[in-house]
């Protein structure tokens, strides 16, 4: 405990009495989590407060951890596959993508045209079931339980999809080393499109309910800004340093696999309600992008022919001595892959560079000075997933 208040402008108070006595004054400690909804996950936010204002937030991580990097050493590559799905469970096929992208380049496989597109629209799709979850959850942090429903409404419709291309409707081991397990059939191809053209509607919906709602917007507008330079200084990455204005995504800057093929925008926040680096641009960011990846797919859709979803790859691996680092650009920024080779059947190394880490590093720095109730809205619009952070 503190014996006197760190925040500027206060002082000790003095009371008086028969004689003049100096009061000690206090930070009282609160713990936010590691159970508490609001913190997303198994995430404890140790703050010190004055009353309701926040003069410090102490992130406590490792509720979740699950020695995953350590446990790699002792699997072969394929058997990876389902550890890195469990890292960011709400896009694990983005996880599984960036993995087995380092273990291919490090081969020199060939995937067929028709696996990556056919990445590419699993993972737009993940793109879109996990920022739904954003969307949802978030409105629930700040006390409204309608949109939770509308989201959870339309994610369950692309869960239903993977379960059928995959057997499972959160952890897939769907993108394999080489290319996809499962093909797409023509069928479900159309009940894709069918999709985008009923849910494009609903996120005009949402703009309606949620992100012109006048109590959404007292809440989020000039809560929790971070400048451009403040997202450089950690690393801040995805839509997180987008809602600061700075654009820069991996599918545009330094495109992988067939992206540069593909036309969309990189939404960036601007400042048309609050601040540019504030709680509402990064919310706003990741629904413009769900009409981006919406974009993305119909292009997709339209780009498949038949052919393989499997690459030539040997049935047992060894990887040649070396090392590779693979990022992808997933919901919640650039996941990094740091994969080093000793020439046998099992990593020597793999590391992971997570941007839900990154991001909860930035909770001190944007918690002193807000009120408690702001500092619930900042969590949740930085978006993280624990599974991640704590590997």
């Amino acid at each position: 405990m503190m014996n006197k208040w760190d925040i500027p402008g206060h002082e000790e108070k003095v009371t008086h009495t028969h004689e003049t006595e100096k009061l000690k004054t206090e930070l009282l400690t609160l713990n936010m989590g590691p159970q508490h909804p609001a913190t997303h996950g198994v995430l404890r936010i140790e703050i010190k407060t004055d009353s309701e204002i926040v003069a410090h937030a102490i992130p406590h991580l490792g509720y979740l951890h699950r020695c995953m990097e350590k446990h790699a050493e002792n699997l072969d590559y394929r058997g990876v596959i389902p550890f890195v799905d469990r890292l960011d469970y709400l896009a694990s096929m983005s996880m599984e993508w960036t993995y087995v992208a380092a273990v291919e380049k490090m081969l020199g496989t060939e995937v067929p045209r028709r696996a990556e597109l056919l990445r590419i629209l699993t993972c737009e799709l993940q793109r879109i079931a996990s920022h739904l979850m954003a969307f949802g959850t978030y409105a629930l942090d700040l006390g409204a339980f309608s949109p939770f429903l509308y989201a959870f409404d339309e994610r369950e419709k692309i869960l239903r999809l993977f379960e059928e291309v995959s057997g499972a409707r959160l952890l897939y081991n769907y993108i394999w080393i080489g290319g996809v397990w499962n093909d797409w059939t023509d069928e479900q191809l159309e009940r894709v499109g069918t999709f985008l053209d009923n849910f494009e509607p609903e996120t005009d919906k949402y703009h309606e309910l949620v992100s012109m709602n006048k109590i959404f917007v007292q809440r989020t507008a000039n809560v929790g800004v971070l400048s451009i330079q403040d997202c450089f200084d950690y690393g801040a990455t995805g839509p997180v340093l987008r809602g600061s204005g700075y654009k820069w995504d991996l599918r545009k800057n330094t495109p992988y696999s067939l992206y540069s093929e593909f036309d969309f925008d990189v939404p960036v926040g601007t400042g048309e309600v609050g601040q540019v680096g504030d709680c509402w641009n990064r919310y706003i960011v990741r629904m413009k992008e769900v009409k981006e990846s919406i974009k993305i797919i119909r292009q997709v859709l339209q780009k498949l022919e038949p052919g393989s979803v499997m690459g030539k790859v040997p049935k047992v691996l060894k990887l040649p001595k070396g090392e590779v680092y693979m990022r992808h650009e997933c919901p919640r920024g650039e996941l990094g892959v740091h994969l080093v080779s000793d020439g046998e059947k099992t990593p020597y190394r793999l590391k992971i560079k997570s941007p839900c880490f990154t991001h909860v590093s930035m909770l001190p720095l944007m918690a002193p000075g807000q009120m408690i109730a702001d500092f619930v809205a900042t969590v949740g619009s930085i978006d993280i997933v624990l599974g991640e952070v704590d590997r």
